[in-house]
């Protein structure tokens, strides 16, 4: 059976969208109803009291991460707290108190999104009983904007009375999504542009070590990326205040094991008639290296080669299951319009863990896979870091990573 453009296009638009980004919600567990709620610029804060506190006292503020539409301070409470480890109720029961900040636009650029931070610390500051400093920080690209919005607010000559900053699993020198599923994303984009568009949006190029804009691209760092860099450099780079310490979770070991997928392997195979042909495999070093062949109700089977990429889908870091993500999506369709997929490899490395403790550039097989040394570690702008034992799922809410965390509070 063969279908049109017109079919394939509503057949995506039915069901939840494709968007590559730690969710959705698995379990109907609401959070409580927060003690209060602050409209920010371009965001929201969602404040709960740590306990015996009937006022803000001594605040702990969580930026979220990158995604594609308004964040879901539901979701962030869910991951936060009903993973692994409950790491929102052991913050609340130290007494310090909870301020989860999320964004009208989470693909929106970093720096717009800074601004809901930094709004965030100066209201925390006025409504805060006593003179108990800040912990600020975030996970995945909220470690990226609340760096910038600290370092922004010394630049503008603003205390931001921050002792703590930290990162949890934060794409200090660049995220990664394989170049098969951005080429894969772009091909689509008739059928879907959603996906396309989170490949495409400001936050996701900042982000993104390579990124590529449409399907038949070479893979290079984008202008925004750059762009951004720039701005982080003009505030300083980091958080530089004499009280400030800044630390660092990474969800990958230091010992530059792998997480074991193989490169060049077969990520995932079209099955059904209307995608077979395509074909999206993990990246491998060397000069050009087929990492997709695309067909997709069309009759031309199209291929993207790379060439001087390094094998970063199996990298130490914290993982994402960009390949599960876009297989669930296309076998959730209609088995008559013939999107079906075989998915052989779920994961990929998302944030390596020397970005994620803003070490190396993930630029050659050394750069990802060499050991982490104290001597190394020591050249960074962090006073302190911690690694997992081994890679896990992006961000991650670990006892391991959680109670080394909850010692660094001030």
């Amino acid at each position: 059976m063969s279908i049109t453009e017109e079919q394939a296009a509503e057949a995506f638009t039915s069901g939840p969208p494709i968007i590559l980004a730690p969710g959705p919600r698995t379990t109907d567990r609401t959070p409580p109803q927060p003690n209060d709620v602050w409209e920010l610029p371009y965001g929201t804060a969602w404040i709960y009291h740590g306990e015996g506190n009937d006022q803000l006292t001594r605040p702990v503020l969580i930026a979220d991460g990158f995604s594609a539409g308004p964040s879901d301070l539901a979701l962030t409470w869910e991951l936060l707290e009903h993973g692994q480890f409950p790491l929102l109720s052991e913050i609340r029961r130290r007494g310090r108190d909870v301020v989860l900040i999320g964004y009208h636009e989470r693909s929106a650029s970093i720096l717009k999104n800074a601004e809901a931070v930094m709004a965030a610390v100066i209201e925390a500051i006025s409504r805060r009983a006593g003179d108990h400093p800040l912990t600020v920080g975030g996970f995945s690209m909220g470690g990226l904007v609340t760096r910038y919005a600290l370092a922004k607010l010394e630049t503008d000559g603003i205390e931001h009375q921050a002792q703590l900053y930290y990162s949890w699993d934060s794409p200090h020198t660049g995220a990664w999504i394989p170049i098969a599923l951005q080429a894969f994303a772009h091909y689509i984009k008739k059928l879907n542009p959603g996906f396309s568009d989170q490949i495409n949006s400001p936050a996701a190029q900042e982000l993104l070590c390579q990124h590529i804009a449409n399907w038949d691209d070479k893979p290079a760092t984008s202008d925004k990326r750059q762009a951004f860099l720039r701005a982080l450099e003009e505030v300083g780079d980091w958080p530089r205040a004499r009280q400030t310490r800044l630390i660092a979770l990474a969800n990958g070991p230091e010992t530059g094991e792998g997480n074991g997928i193989a490169p060049g392997a077969d990520a995932l195979t079209g099955k059904g008639a209307t995608v077979l042909g395509t074909k999206l495999r993990t990246q491998s070093e060397g000069e050009s290296q087929v990492v997709a062949n695309l067909r997709v109700l069309t009759t031309p089977n199209r291929e993207v080669r790379t060439q001087g990429l390094p094998d970063i889908d199996g990298a130490p870091g914290g993982t994402l299951p960009g390949f599960g993500i876009l297989a669930d999506k296309l076998n959730a369709l209609p088995a008559l319009l013939g999107f079906g997929v075989a998915n052989p490899v779920r994961e990929h490395c998302f944030v390596p863990a020397v970005s994620a403790v803003a070490l190396r550039e993930p630029a050659t097989h050394d750069d990802l896979y060499t050991p982490i040394t104290d001597e190394e570690l020591e050249e960074t702008h962090f006073h302190a870091v911690k690694f997992a034992s081994q890679s896990e799922t992006h961000t991650l809410v670990t006892e391991e990573l959680s109670a080394w965390f909850l010692d660094q509070l001030p």
